[in-house]
């Protein structure tokens, strides 16, 4: 099976088992997704809605924002990786999930699970987005990015299926027998 194969059989299952995707942080508007965002690169998901749940009521505006932006998130990938830890990964999540821009975020959950699946051989997640985007169309690329992750979470984790025990890597990789060890990004 080669790399357009594996994709259109992923994409097939991914719609199947999340046919709808949200979002799994708590926000209140583009610029709260922006911050949550930033938090996740430290922690779970879990831990910053915890978190910004009381923190939102009461803050909105960032001085930066305020001052060069009149207290707007910015609309392009060149400001928002301007802002202060804002890398291309969380652009890109903003882009896509606030401003419904067509990107594809790759963290290194999504970075090692398009290893395993053999969608890419790239050593880092800028390599892997331009691998994925090439095989997936950009209609999908969104949705896609939010599926992939929940699948990670719930059937081709880290530290569990490693390449031989989902169901994704089994139809990829039939006979692969041995763990799958990744290239770290």
């Amino acid at each position: 099976m080669d790399e357009a194969q594996k994709a259109k059989v992923i994409l097939k299952l991914l719609n199947k088992i999340y046919p709808t995707t949200s979002i799994p942080l708590n926000y209140k508007n583009i610029f709260t997704l922006l911050v949550s965002v930033l938090l996740s690169a430290q922690c779970t998901d879990i831990n910053v809605n915890n978190v910004t749940k009381n923190i939102y009521p009461k803050y909105y505006l960032s001085k930066i924002l305020i001052e060069k932006y009149k207290g707007k998130v910015p609309k392009t990938f060149k400001e928002l990786e301007e802002l202060p830890g804002v890398g291309h990964k969380t652009a890109s999540v903003v882009m896509s999930q606030g401003f419904g821009y067509p990107a594809f975020p790759v963290d290194t959950h999504i970075h090692r699970l398009a290893q395993r699946w053999g969608l890419t051989n790239g050593k880092n997640v800028i390599q892997t987005e331009k691998d994925l985007k090439k095989l997936f169309p950009i209609k999908f690329w969104n949705k896609l990015h939010l599926q992939i992750i929940y699948y990670g979470r719930e059937y081709c984790k880290a530290r569990e299926c490693y390449g031989i025990s989902c169901k994704i890597c089994k139809t990829c990789y039939p006979d692969r027998k041995k763990p799958l060890i990744t290239k770290k990004a």
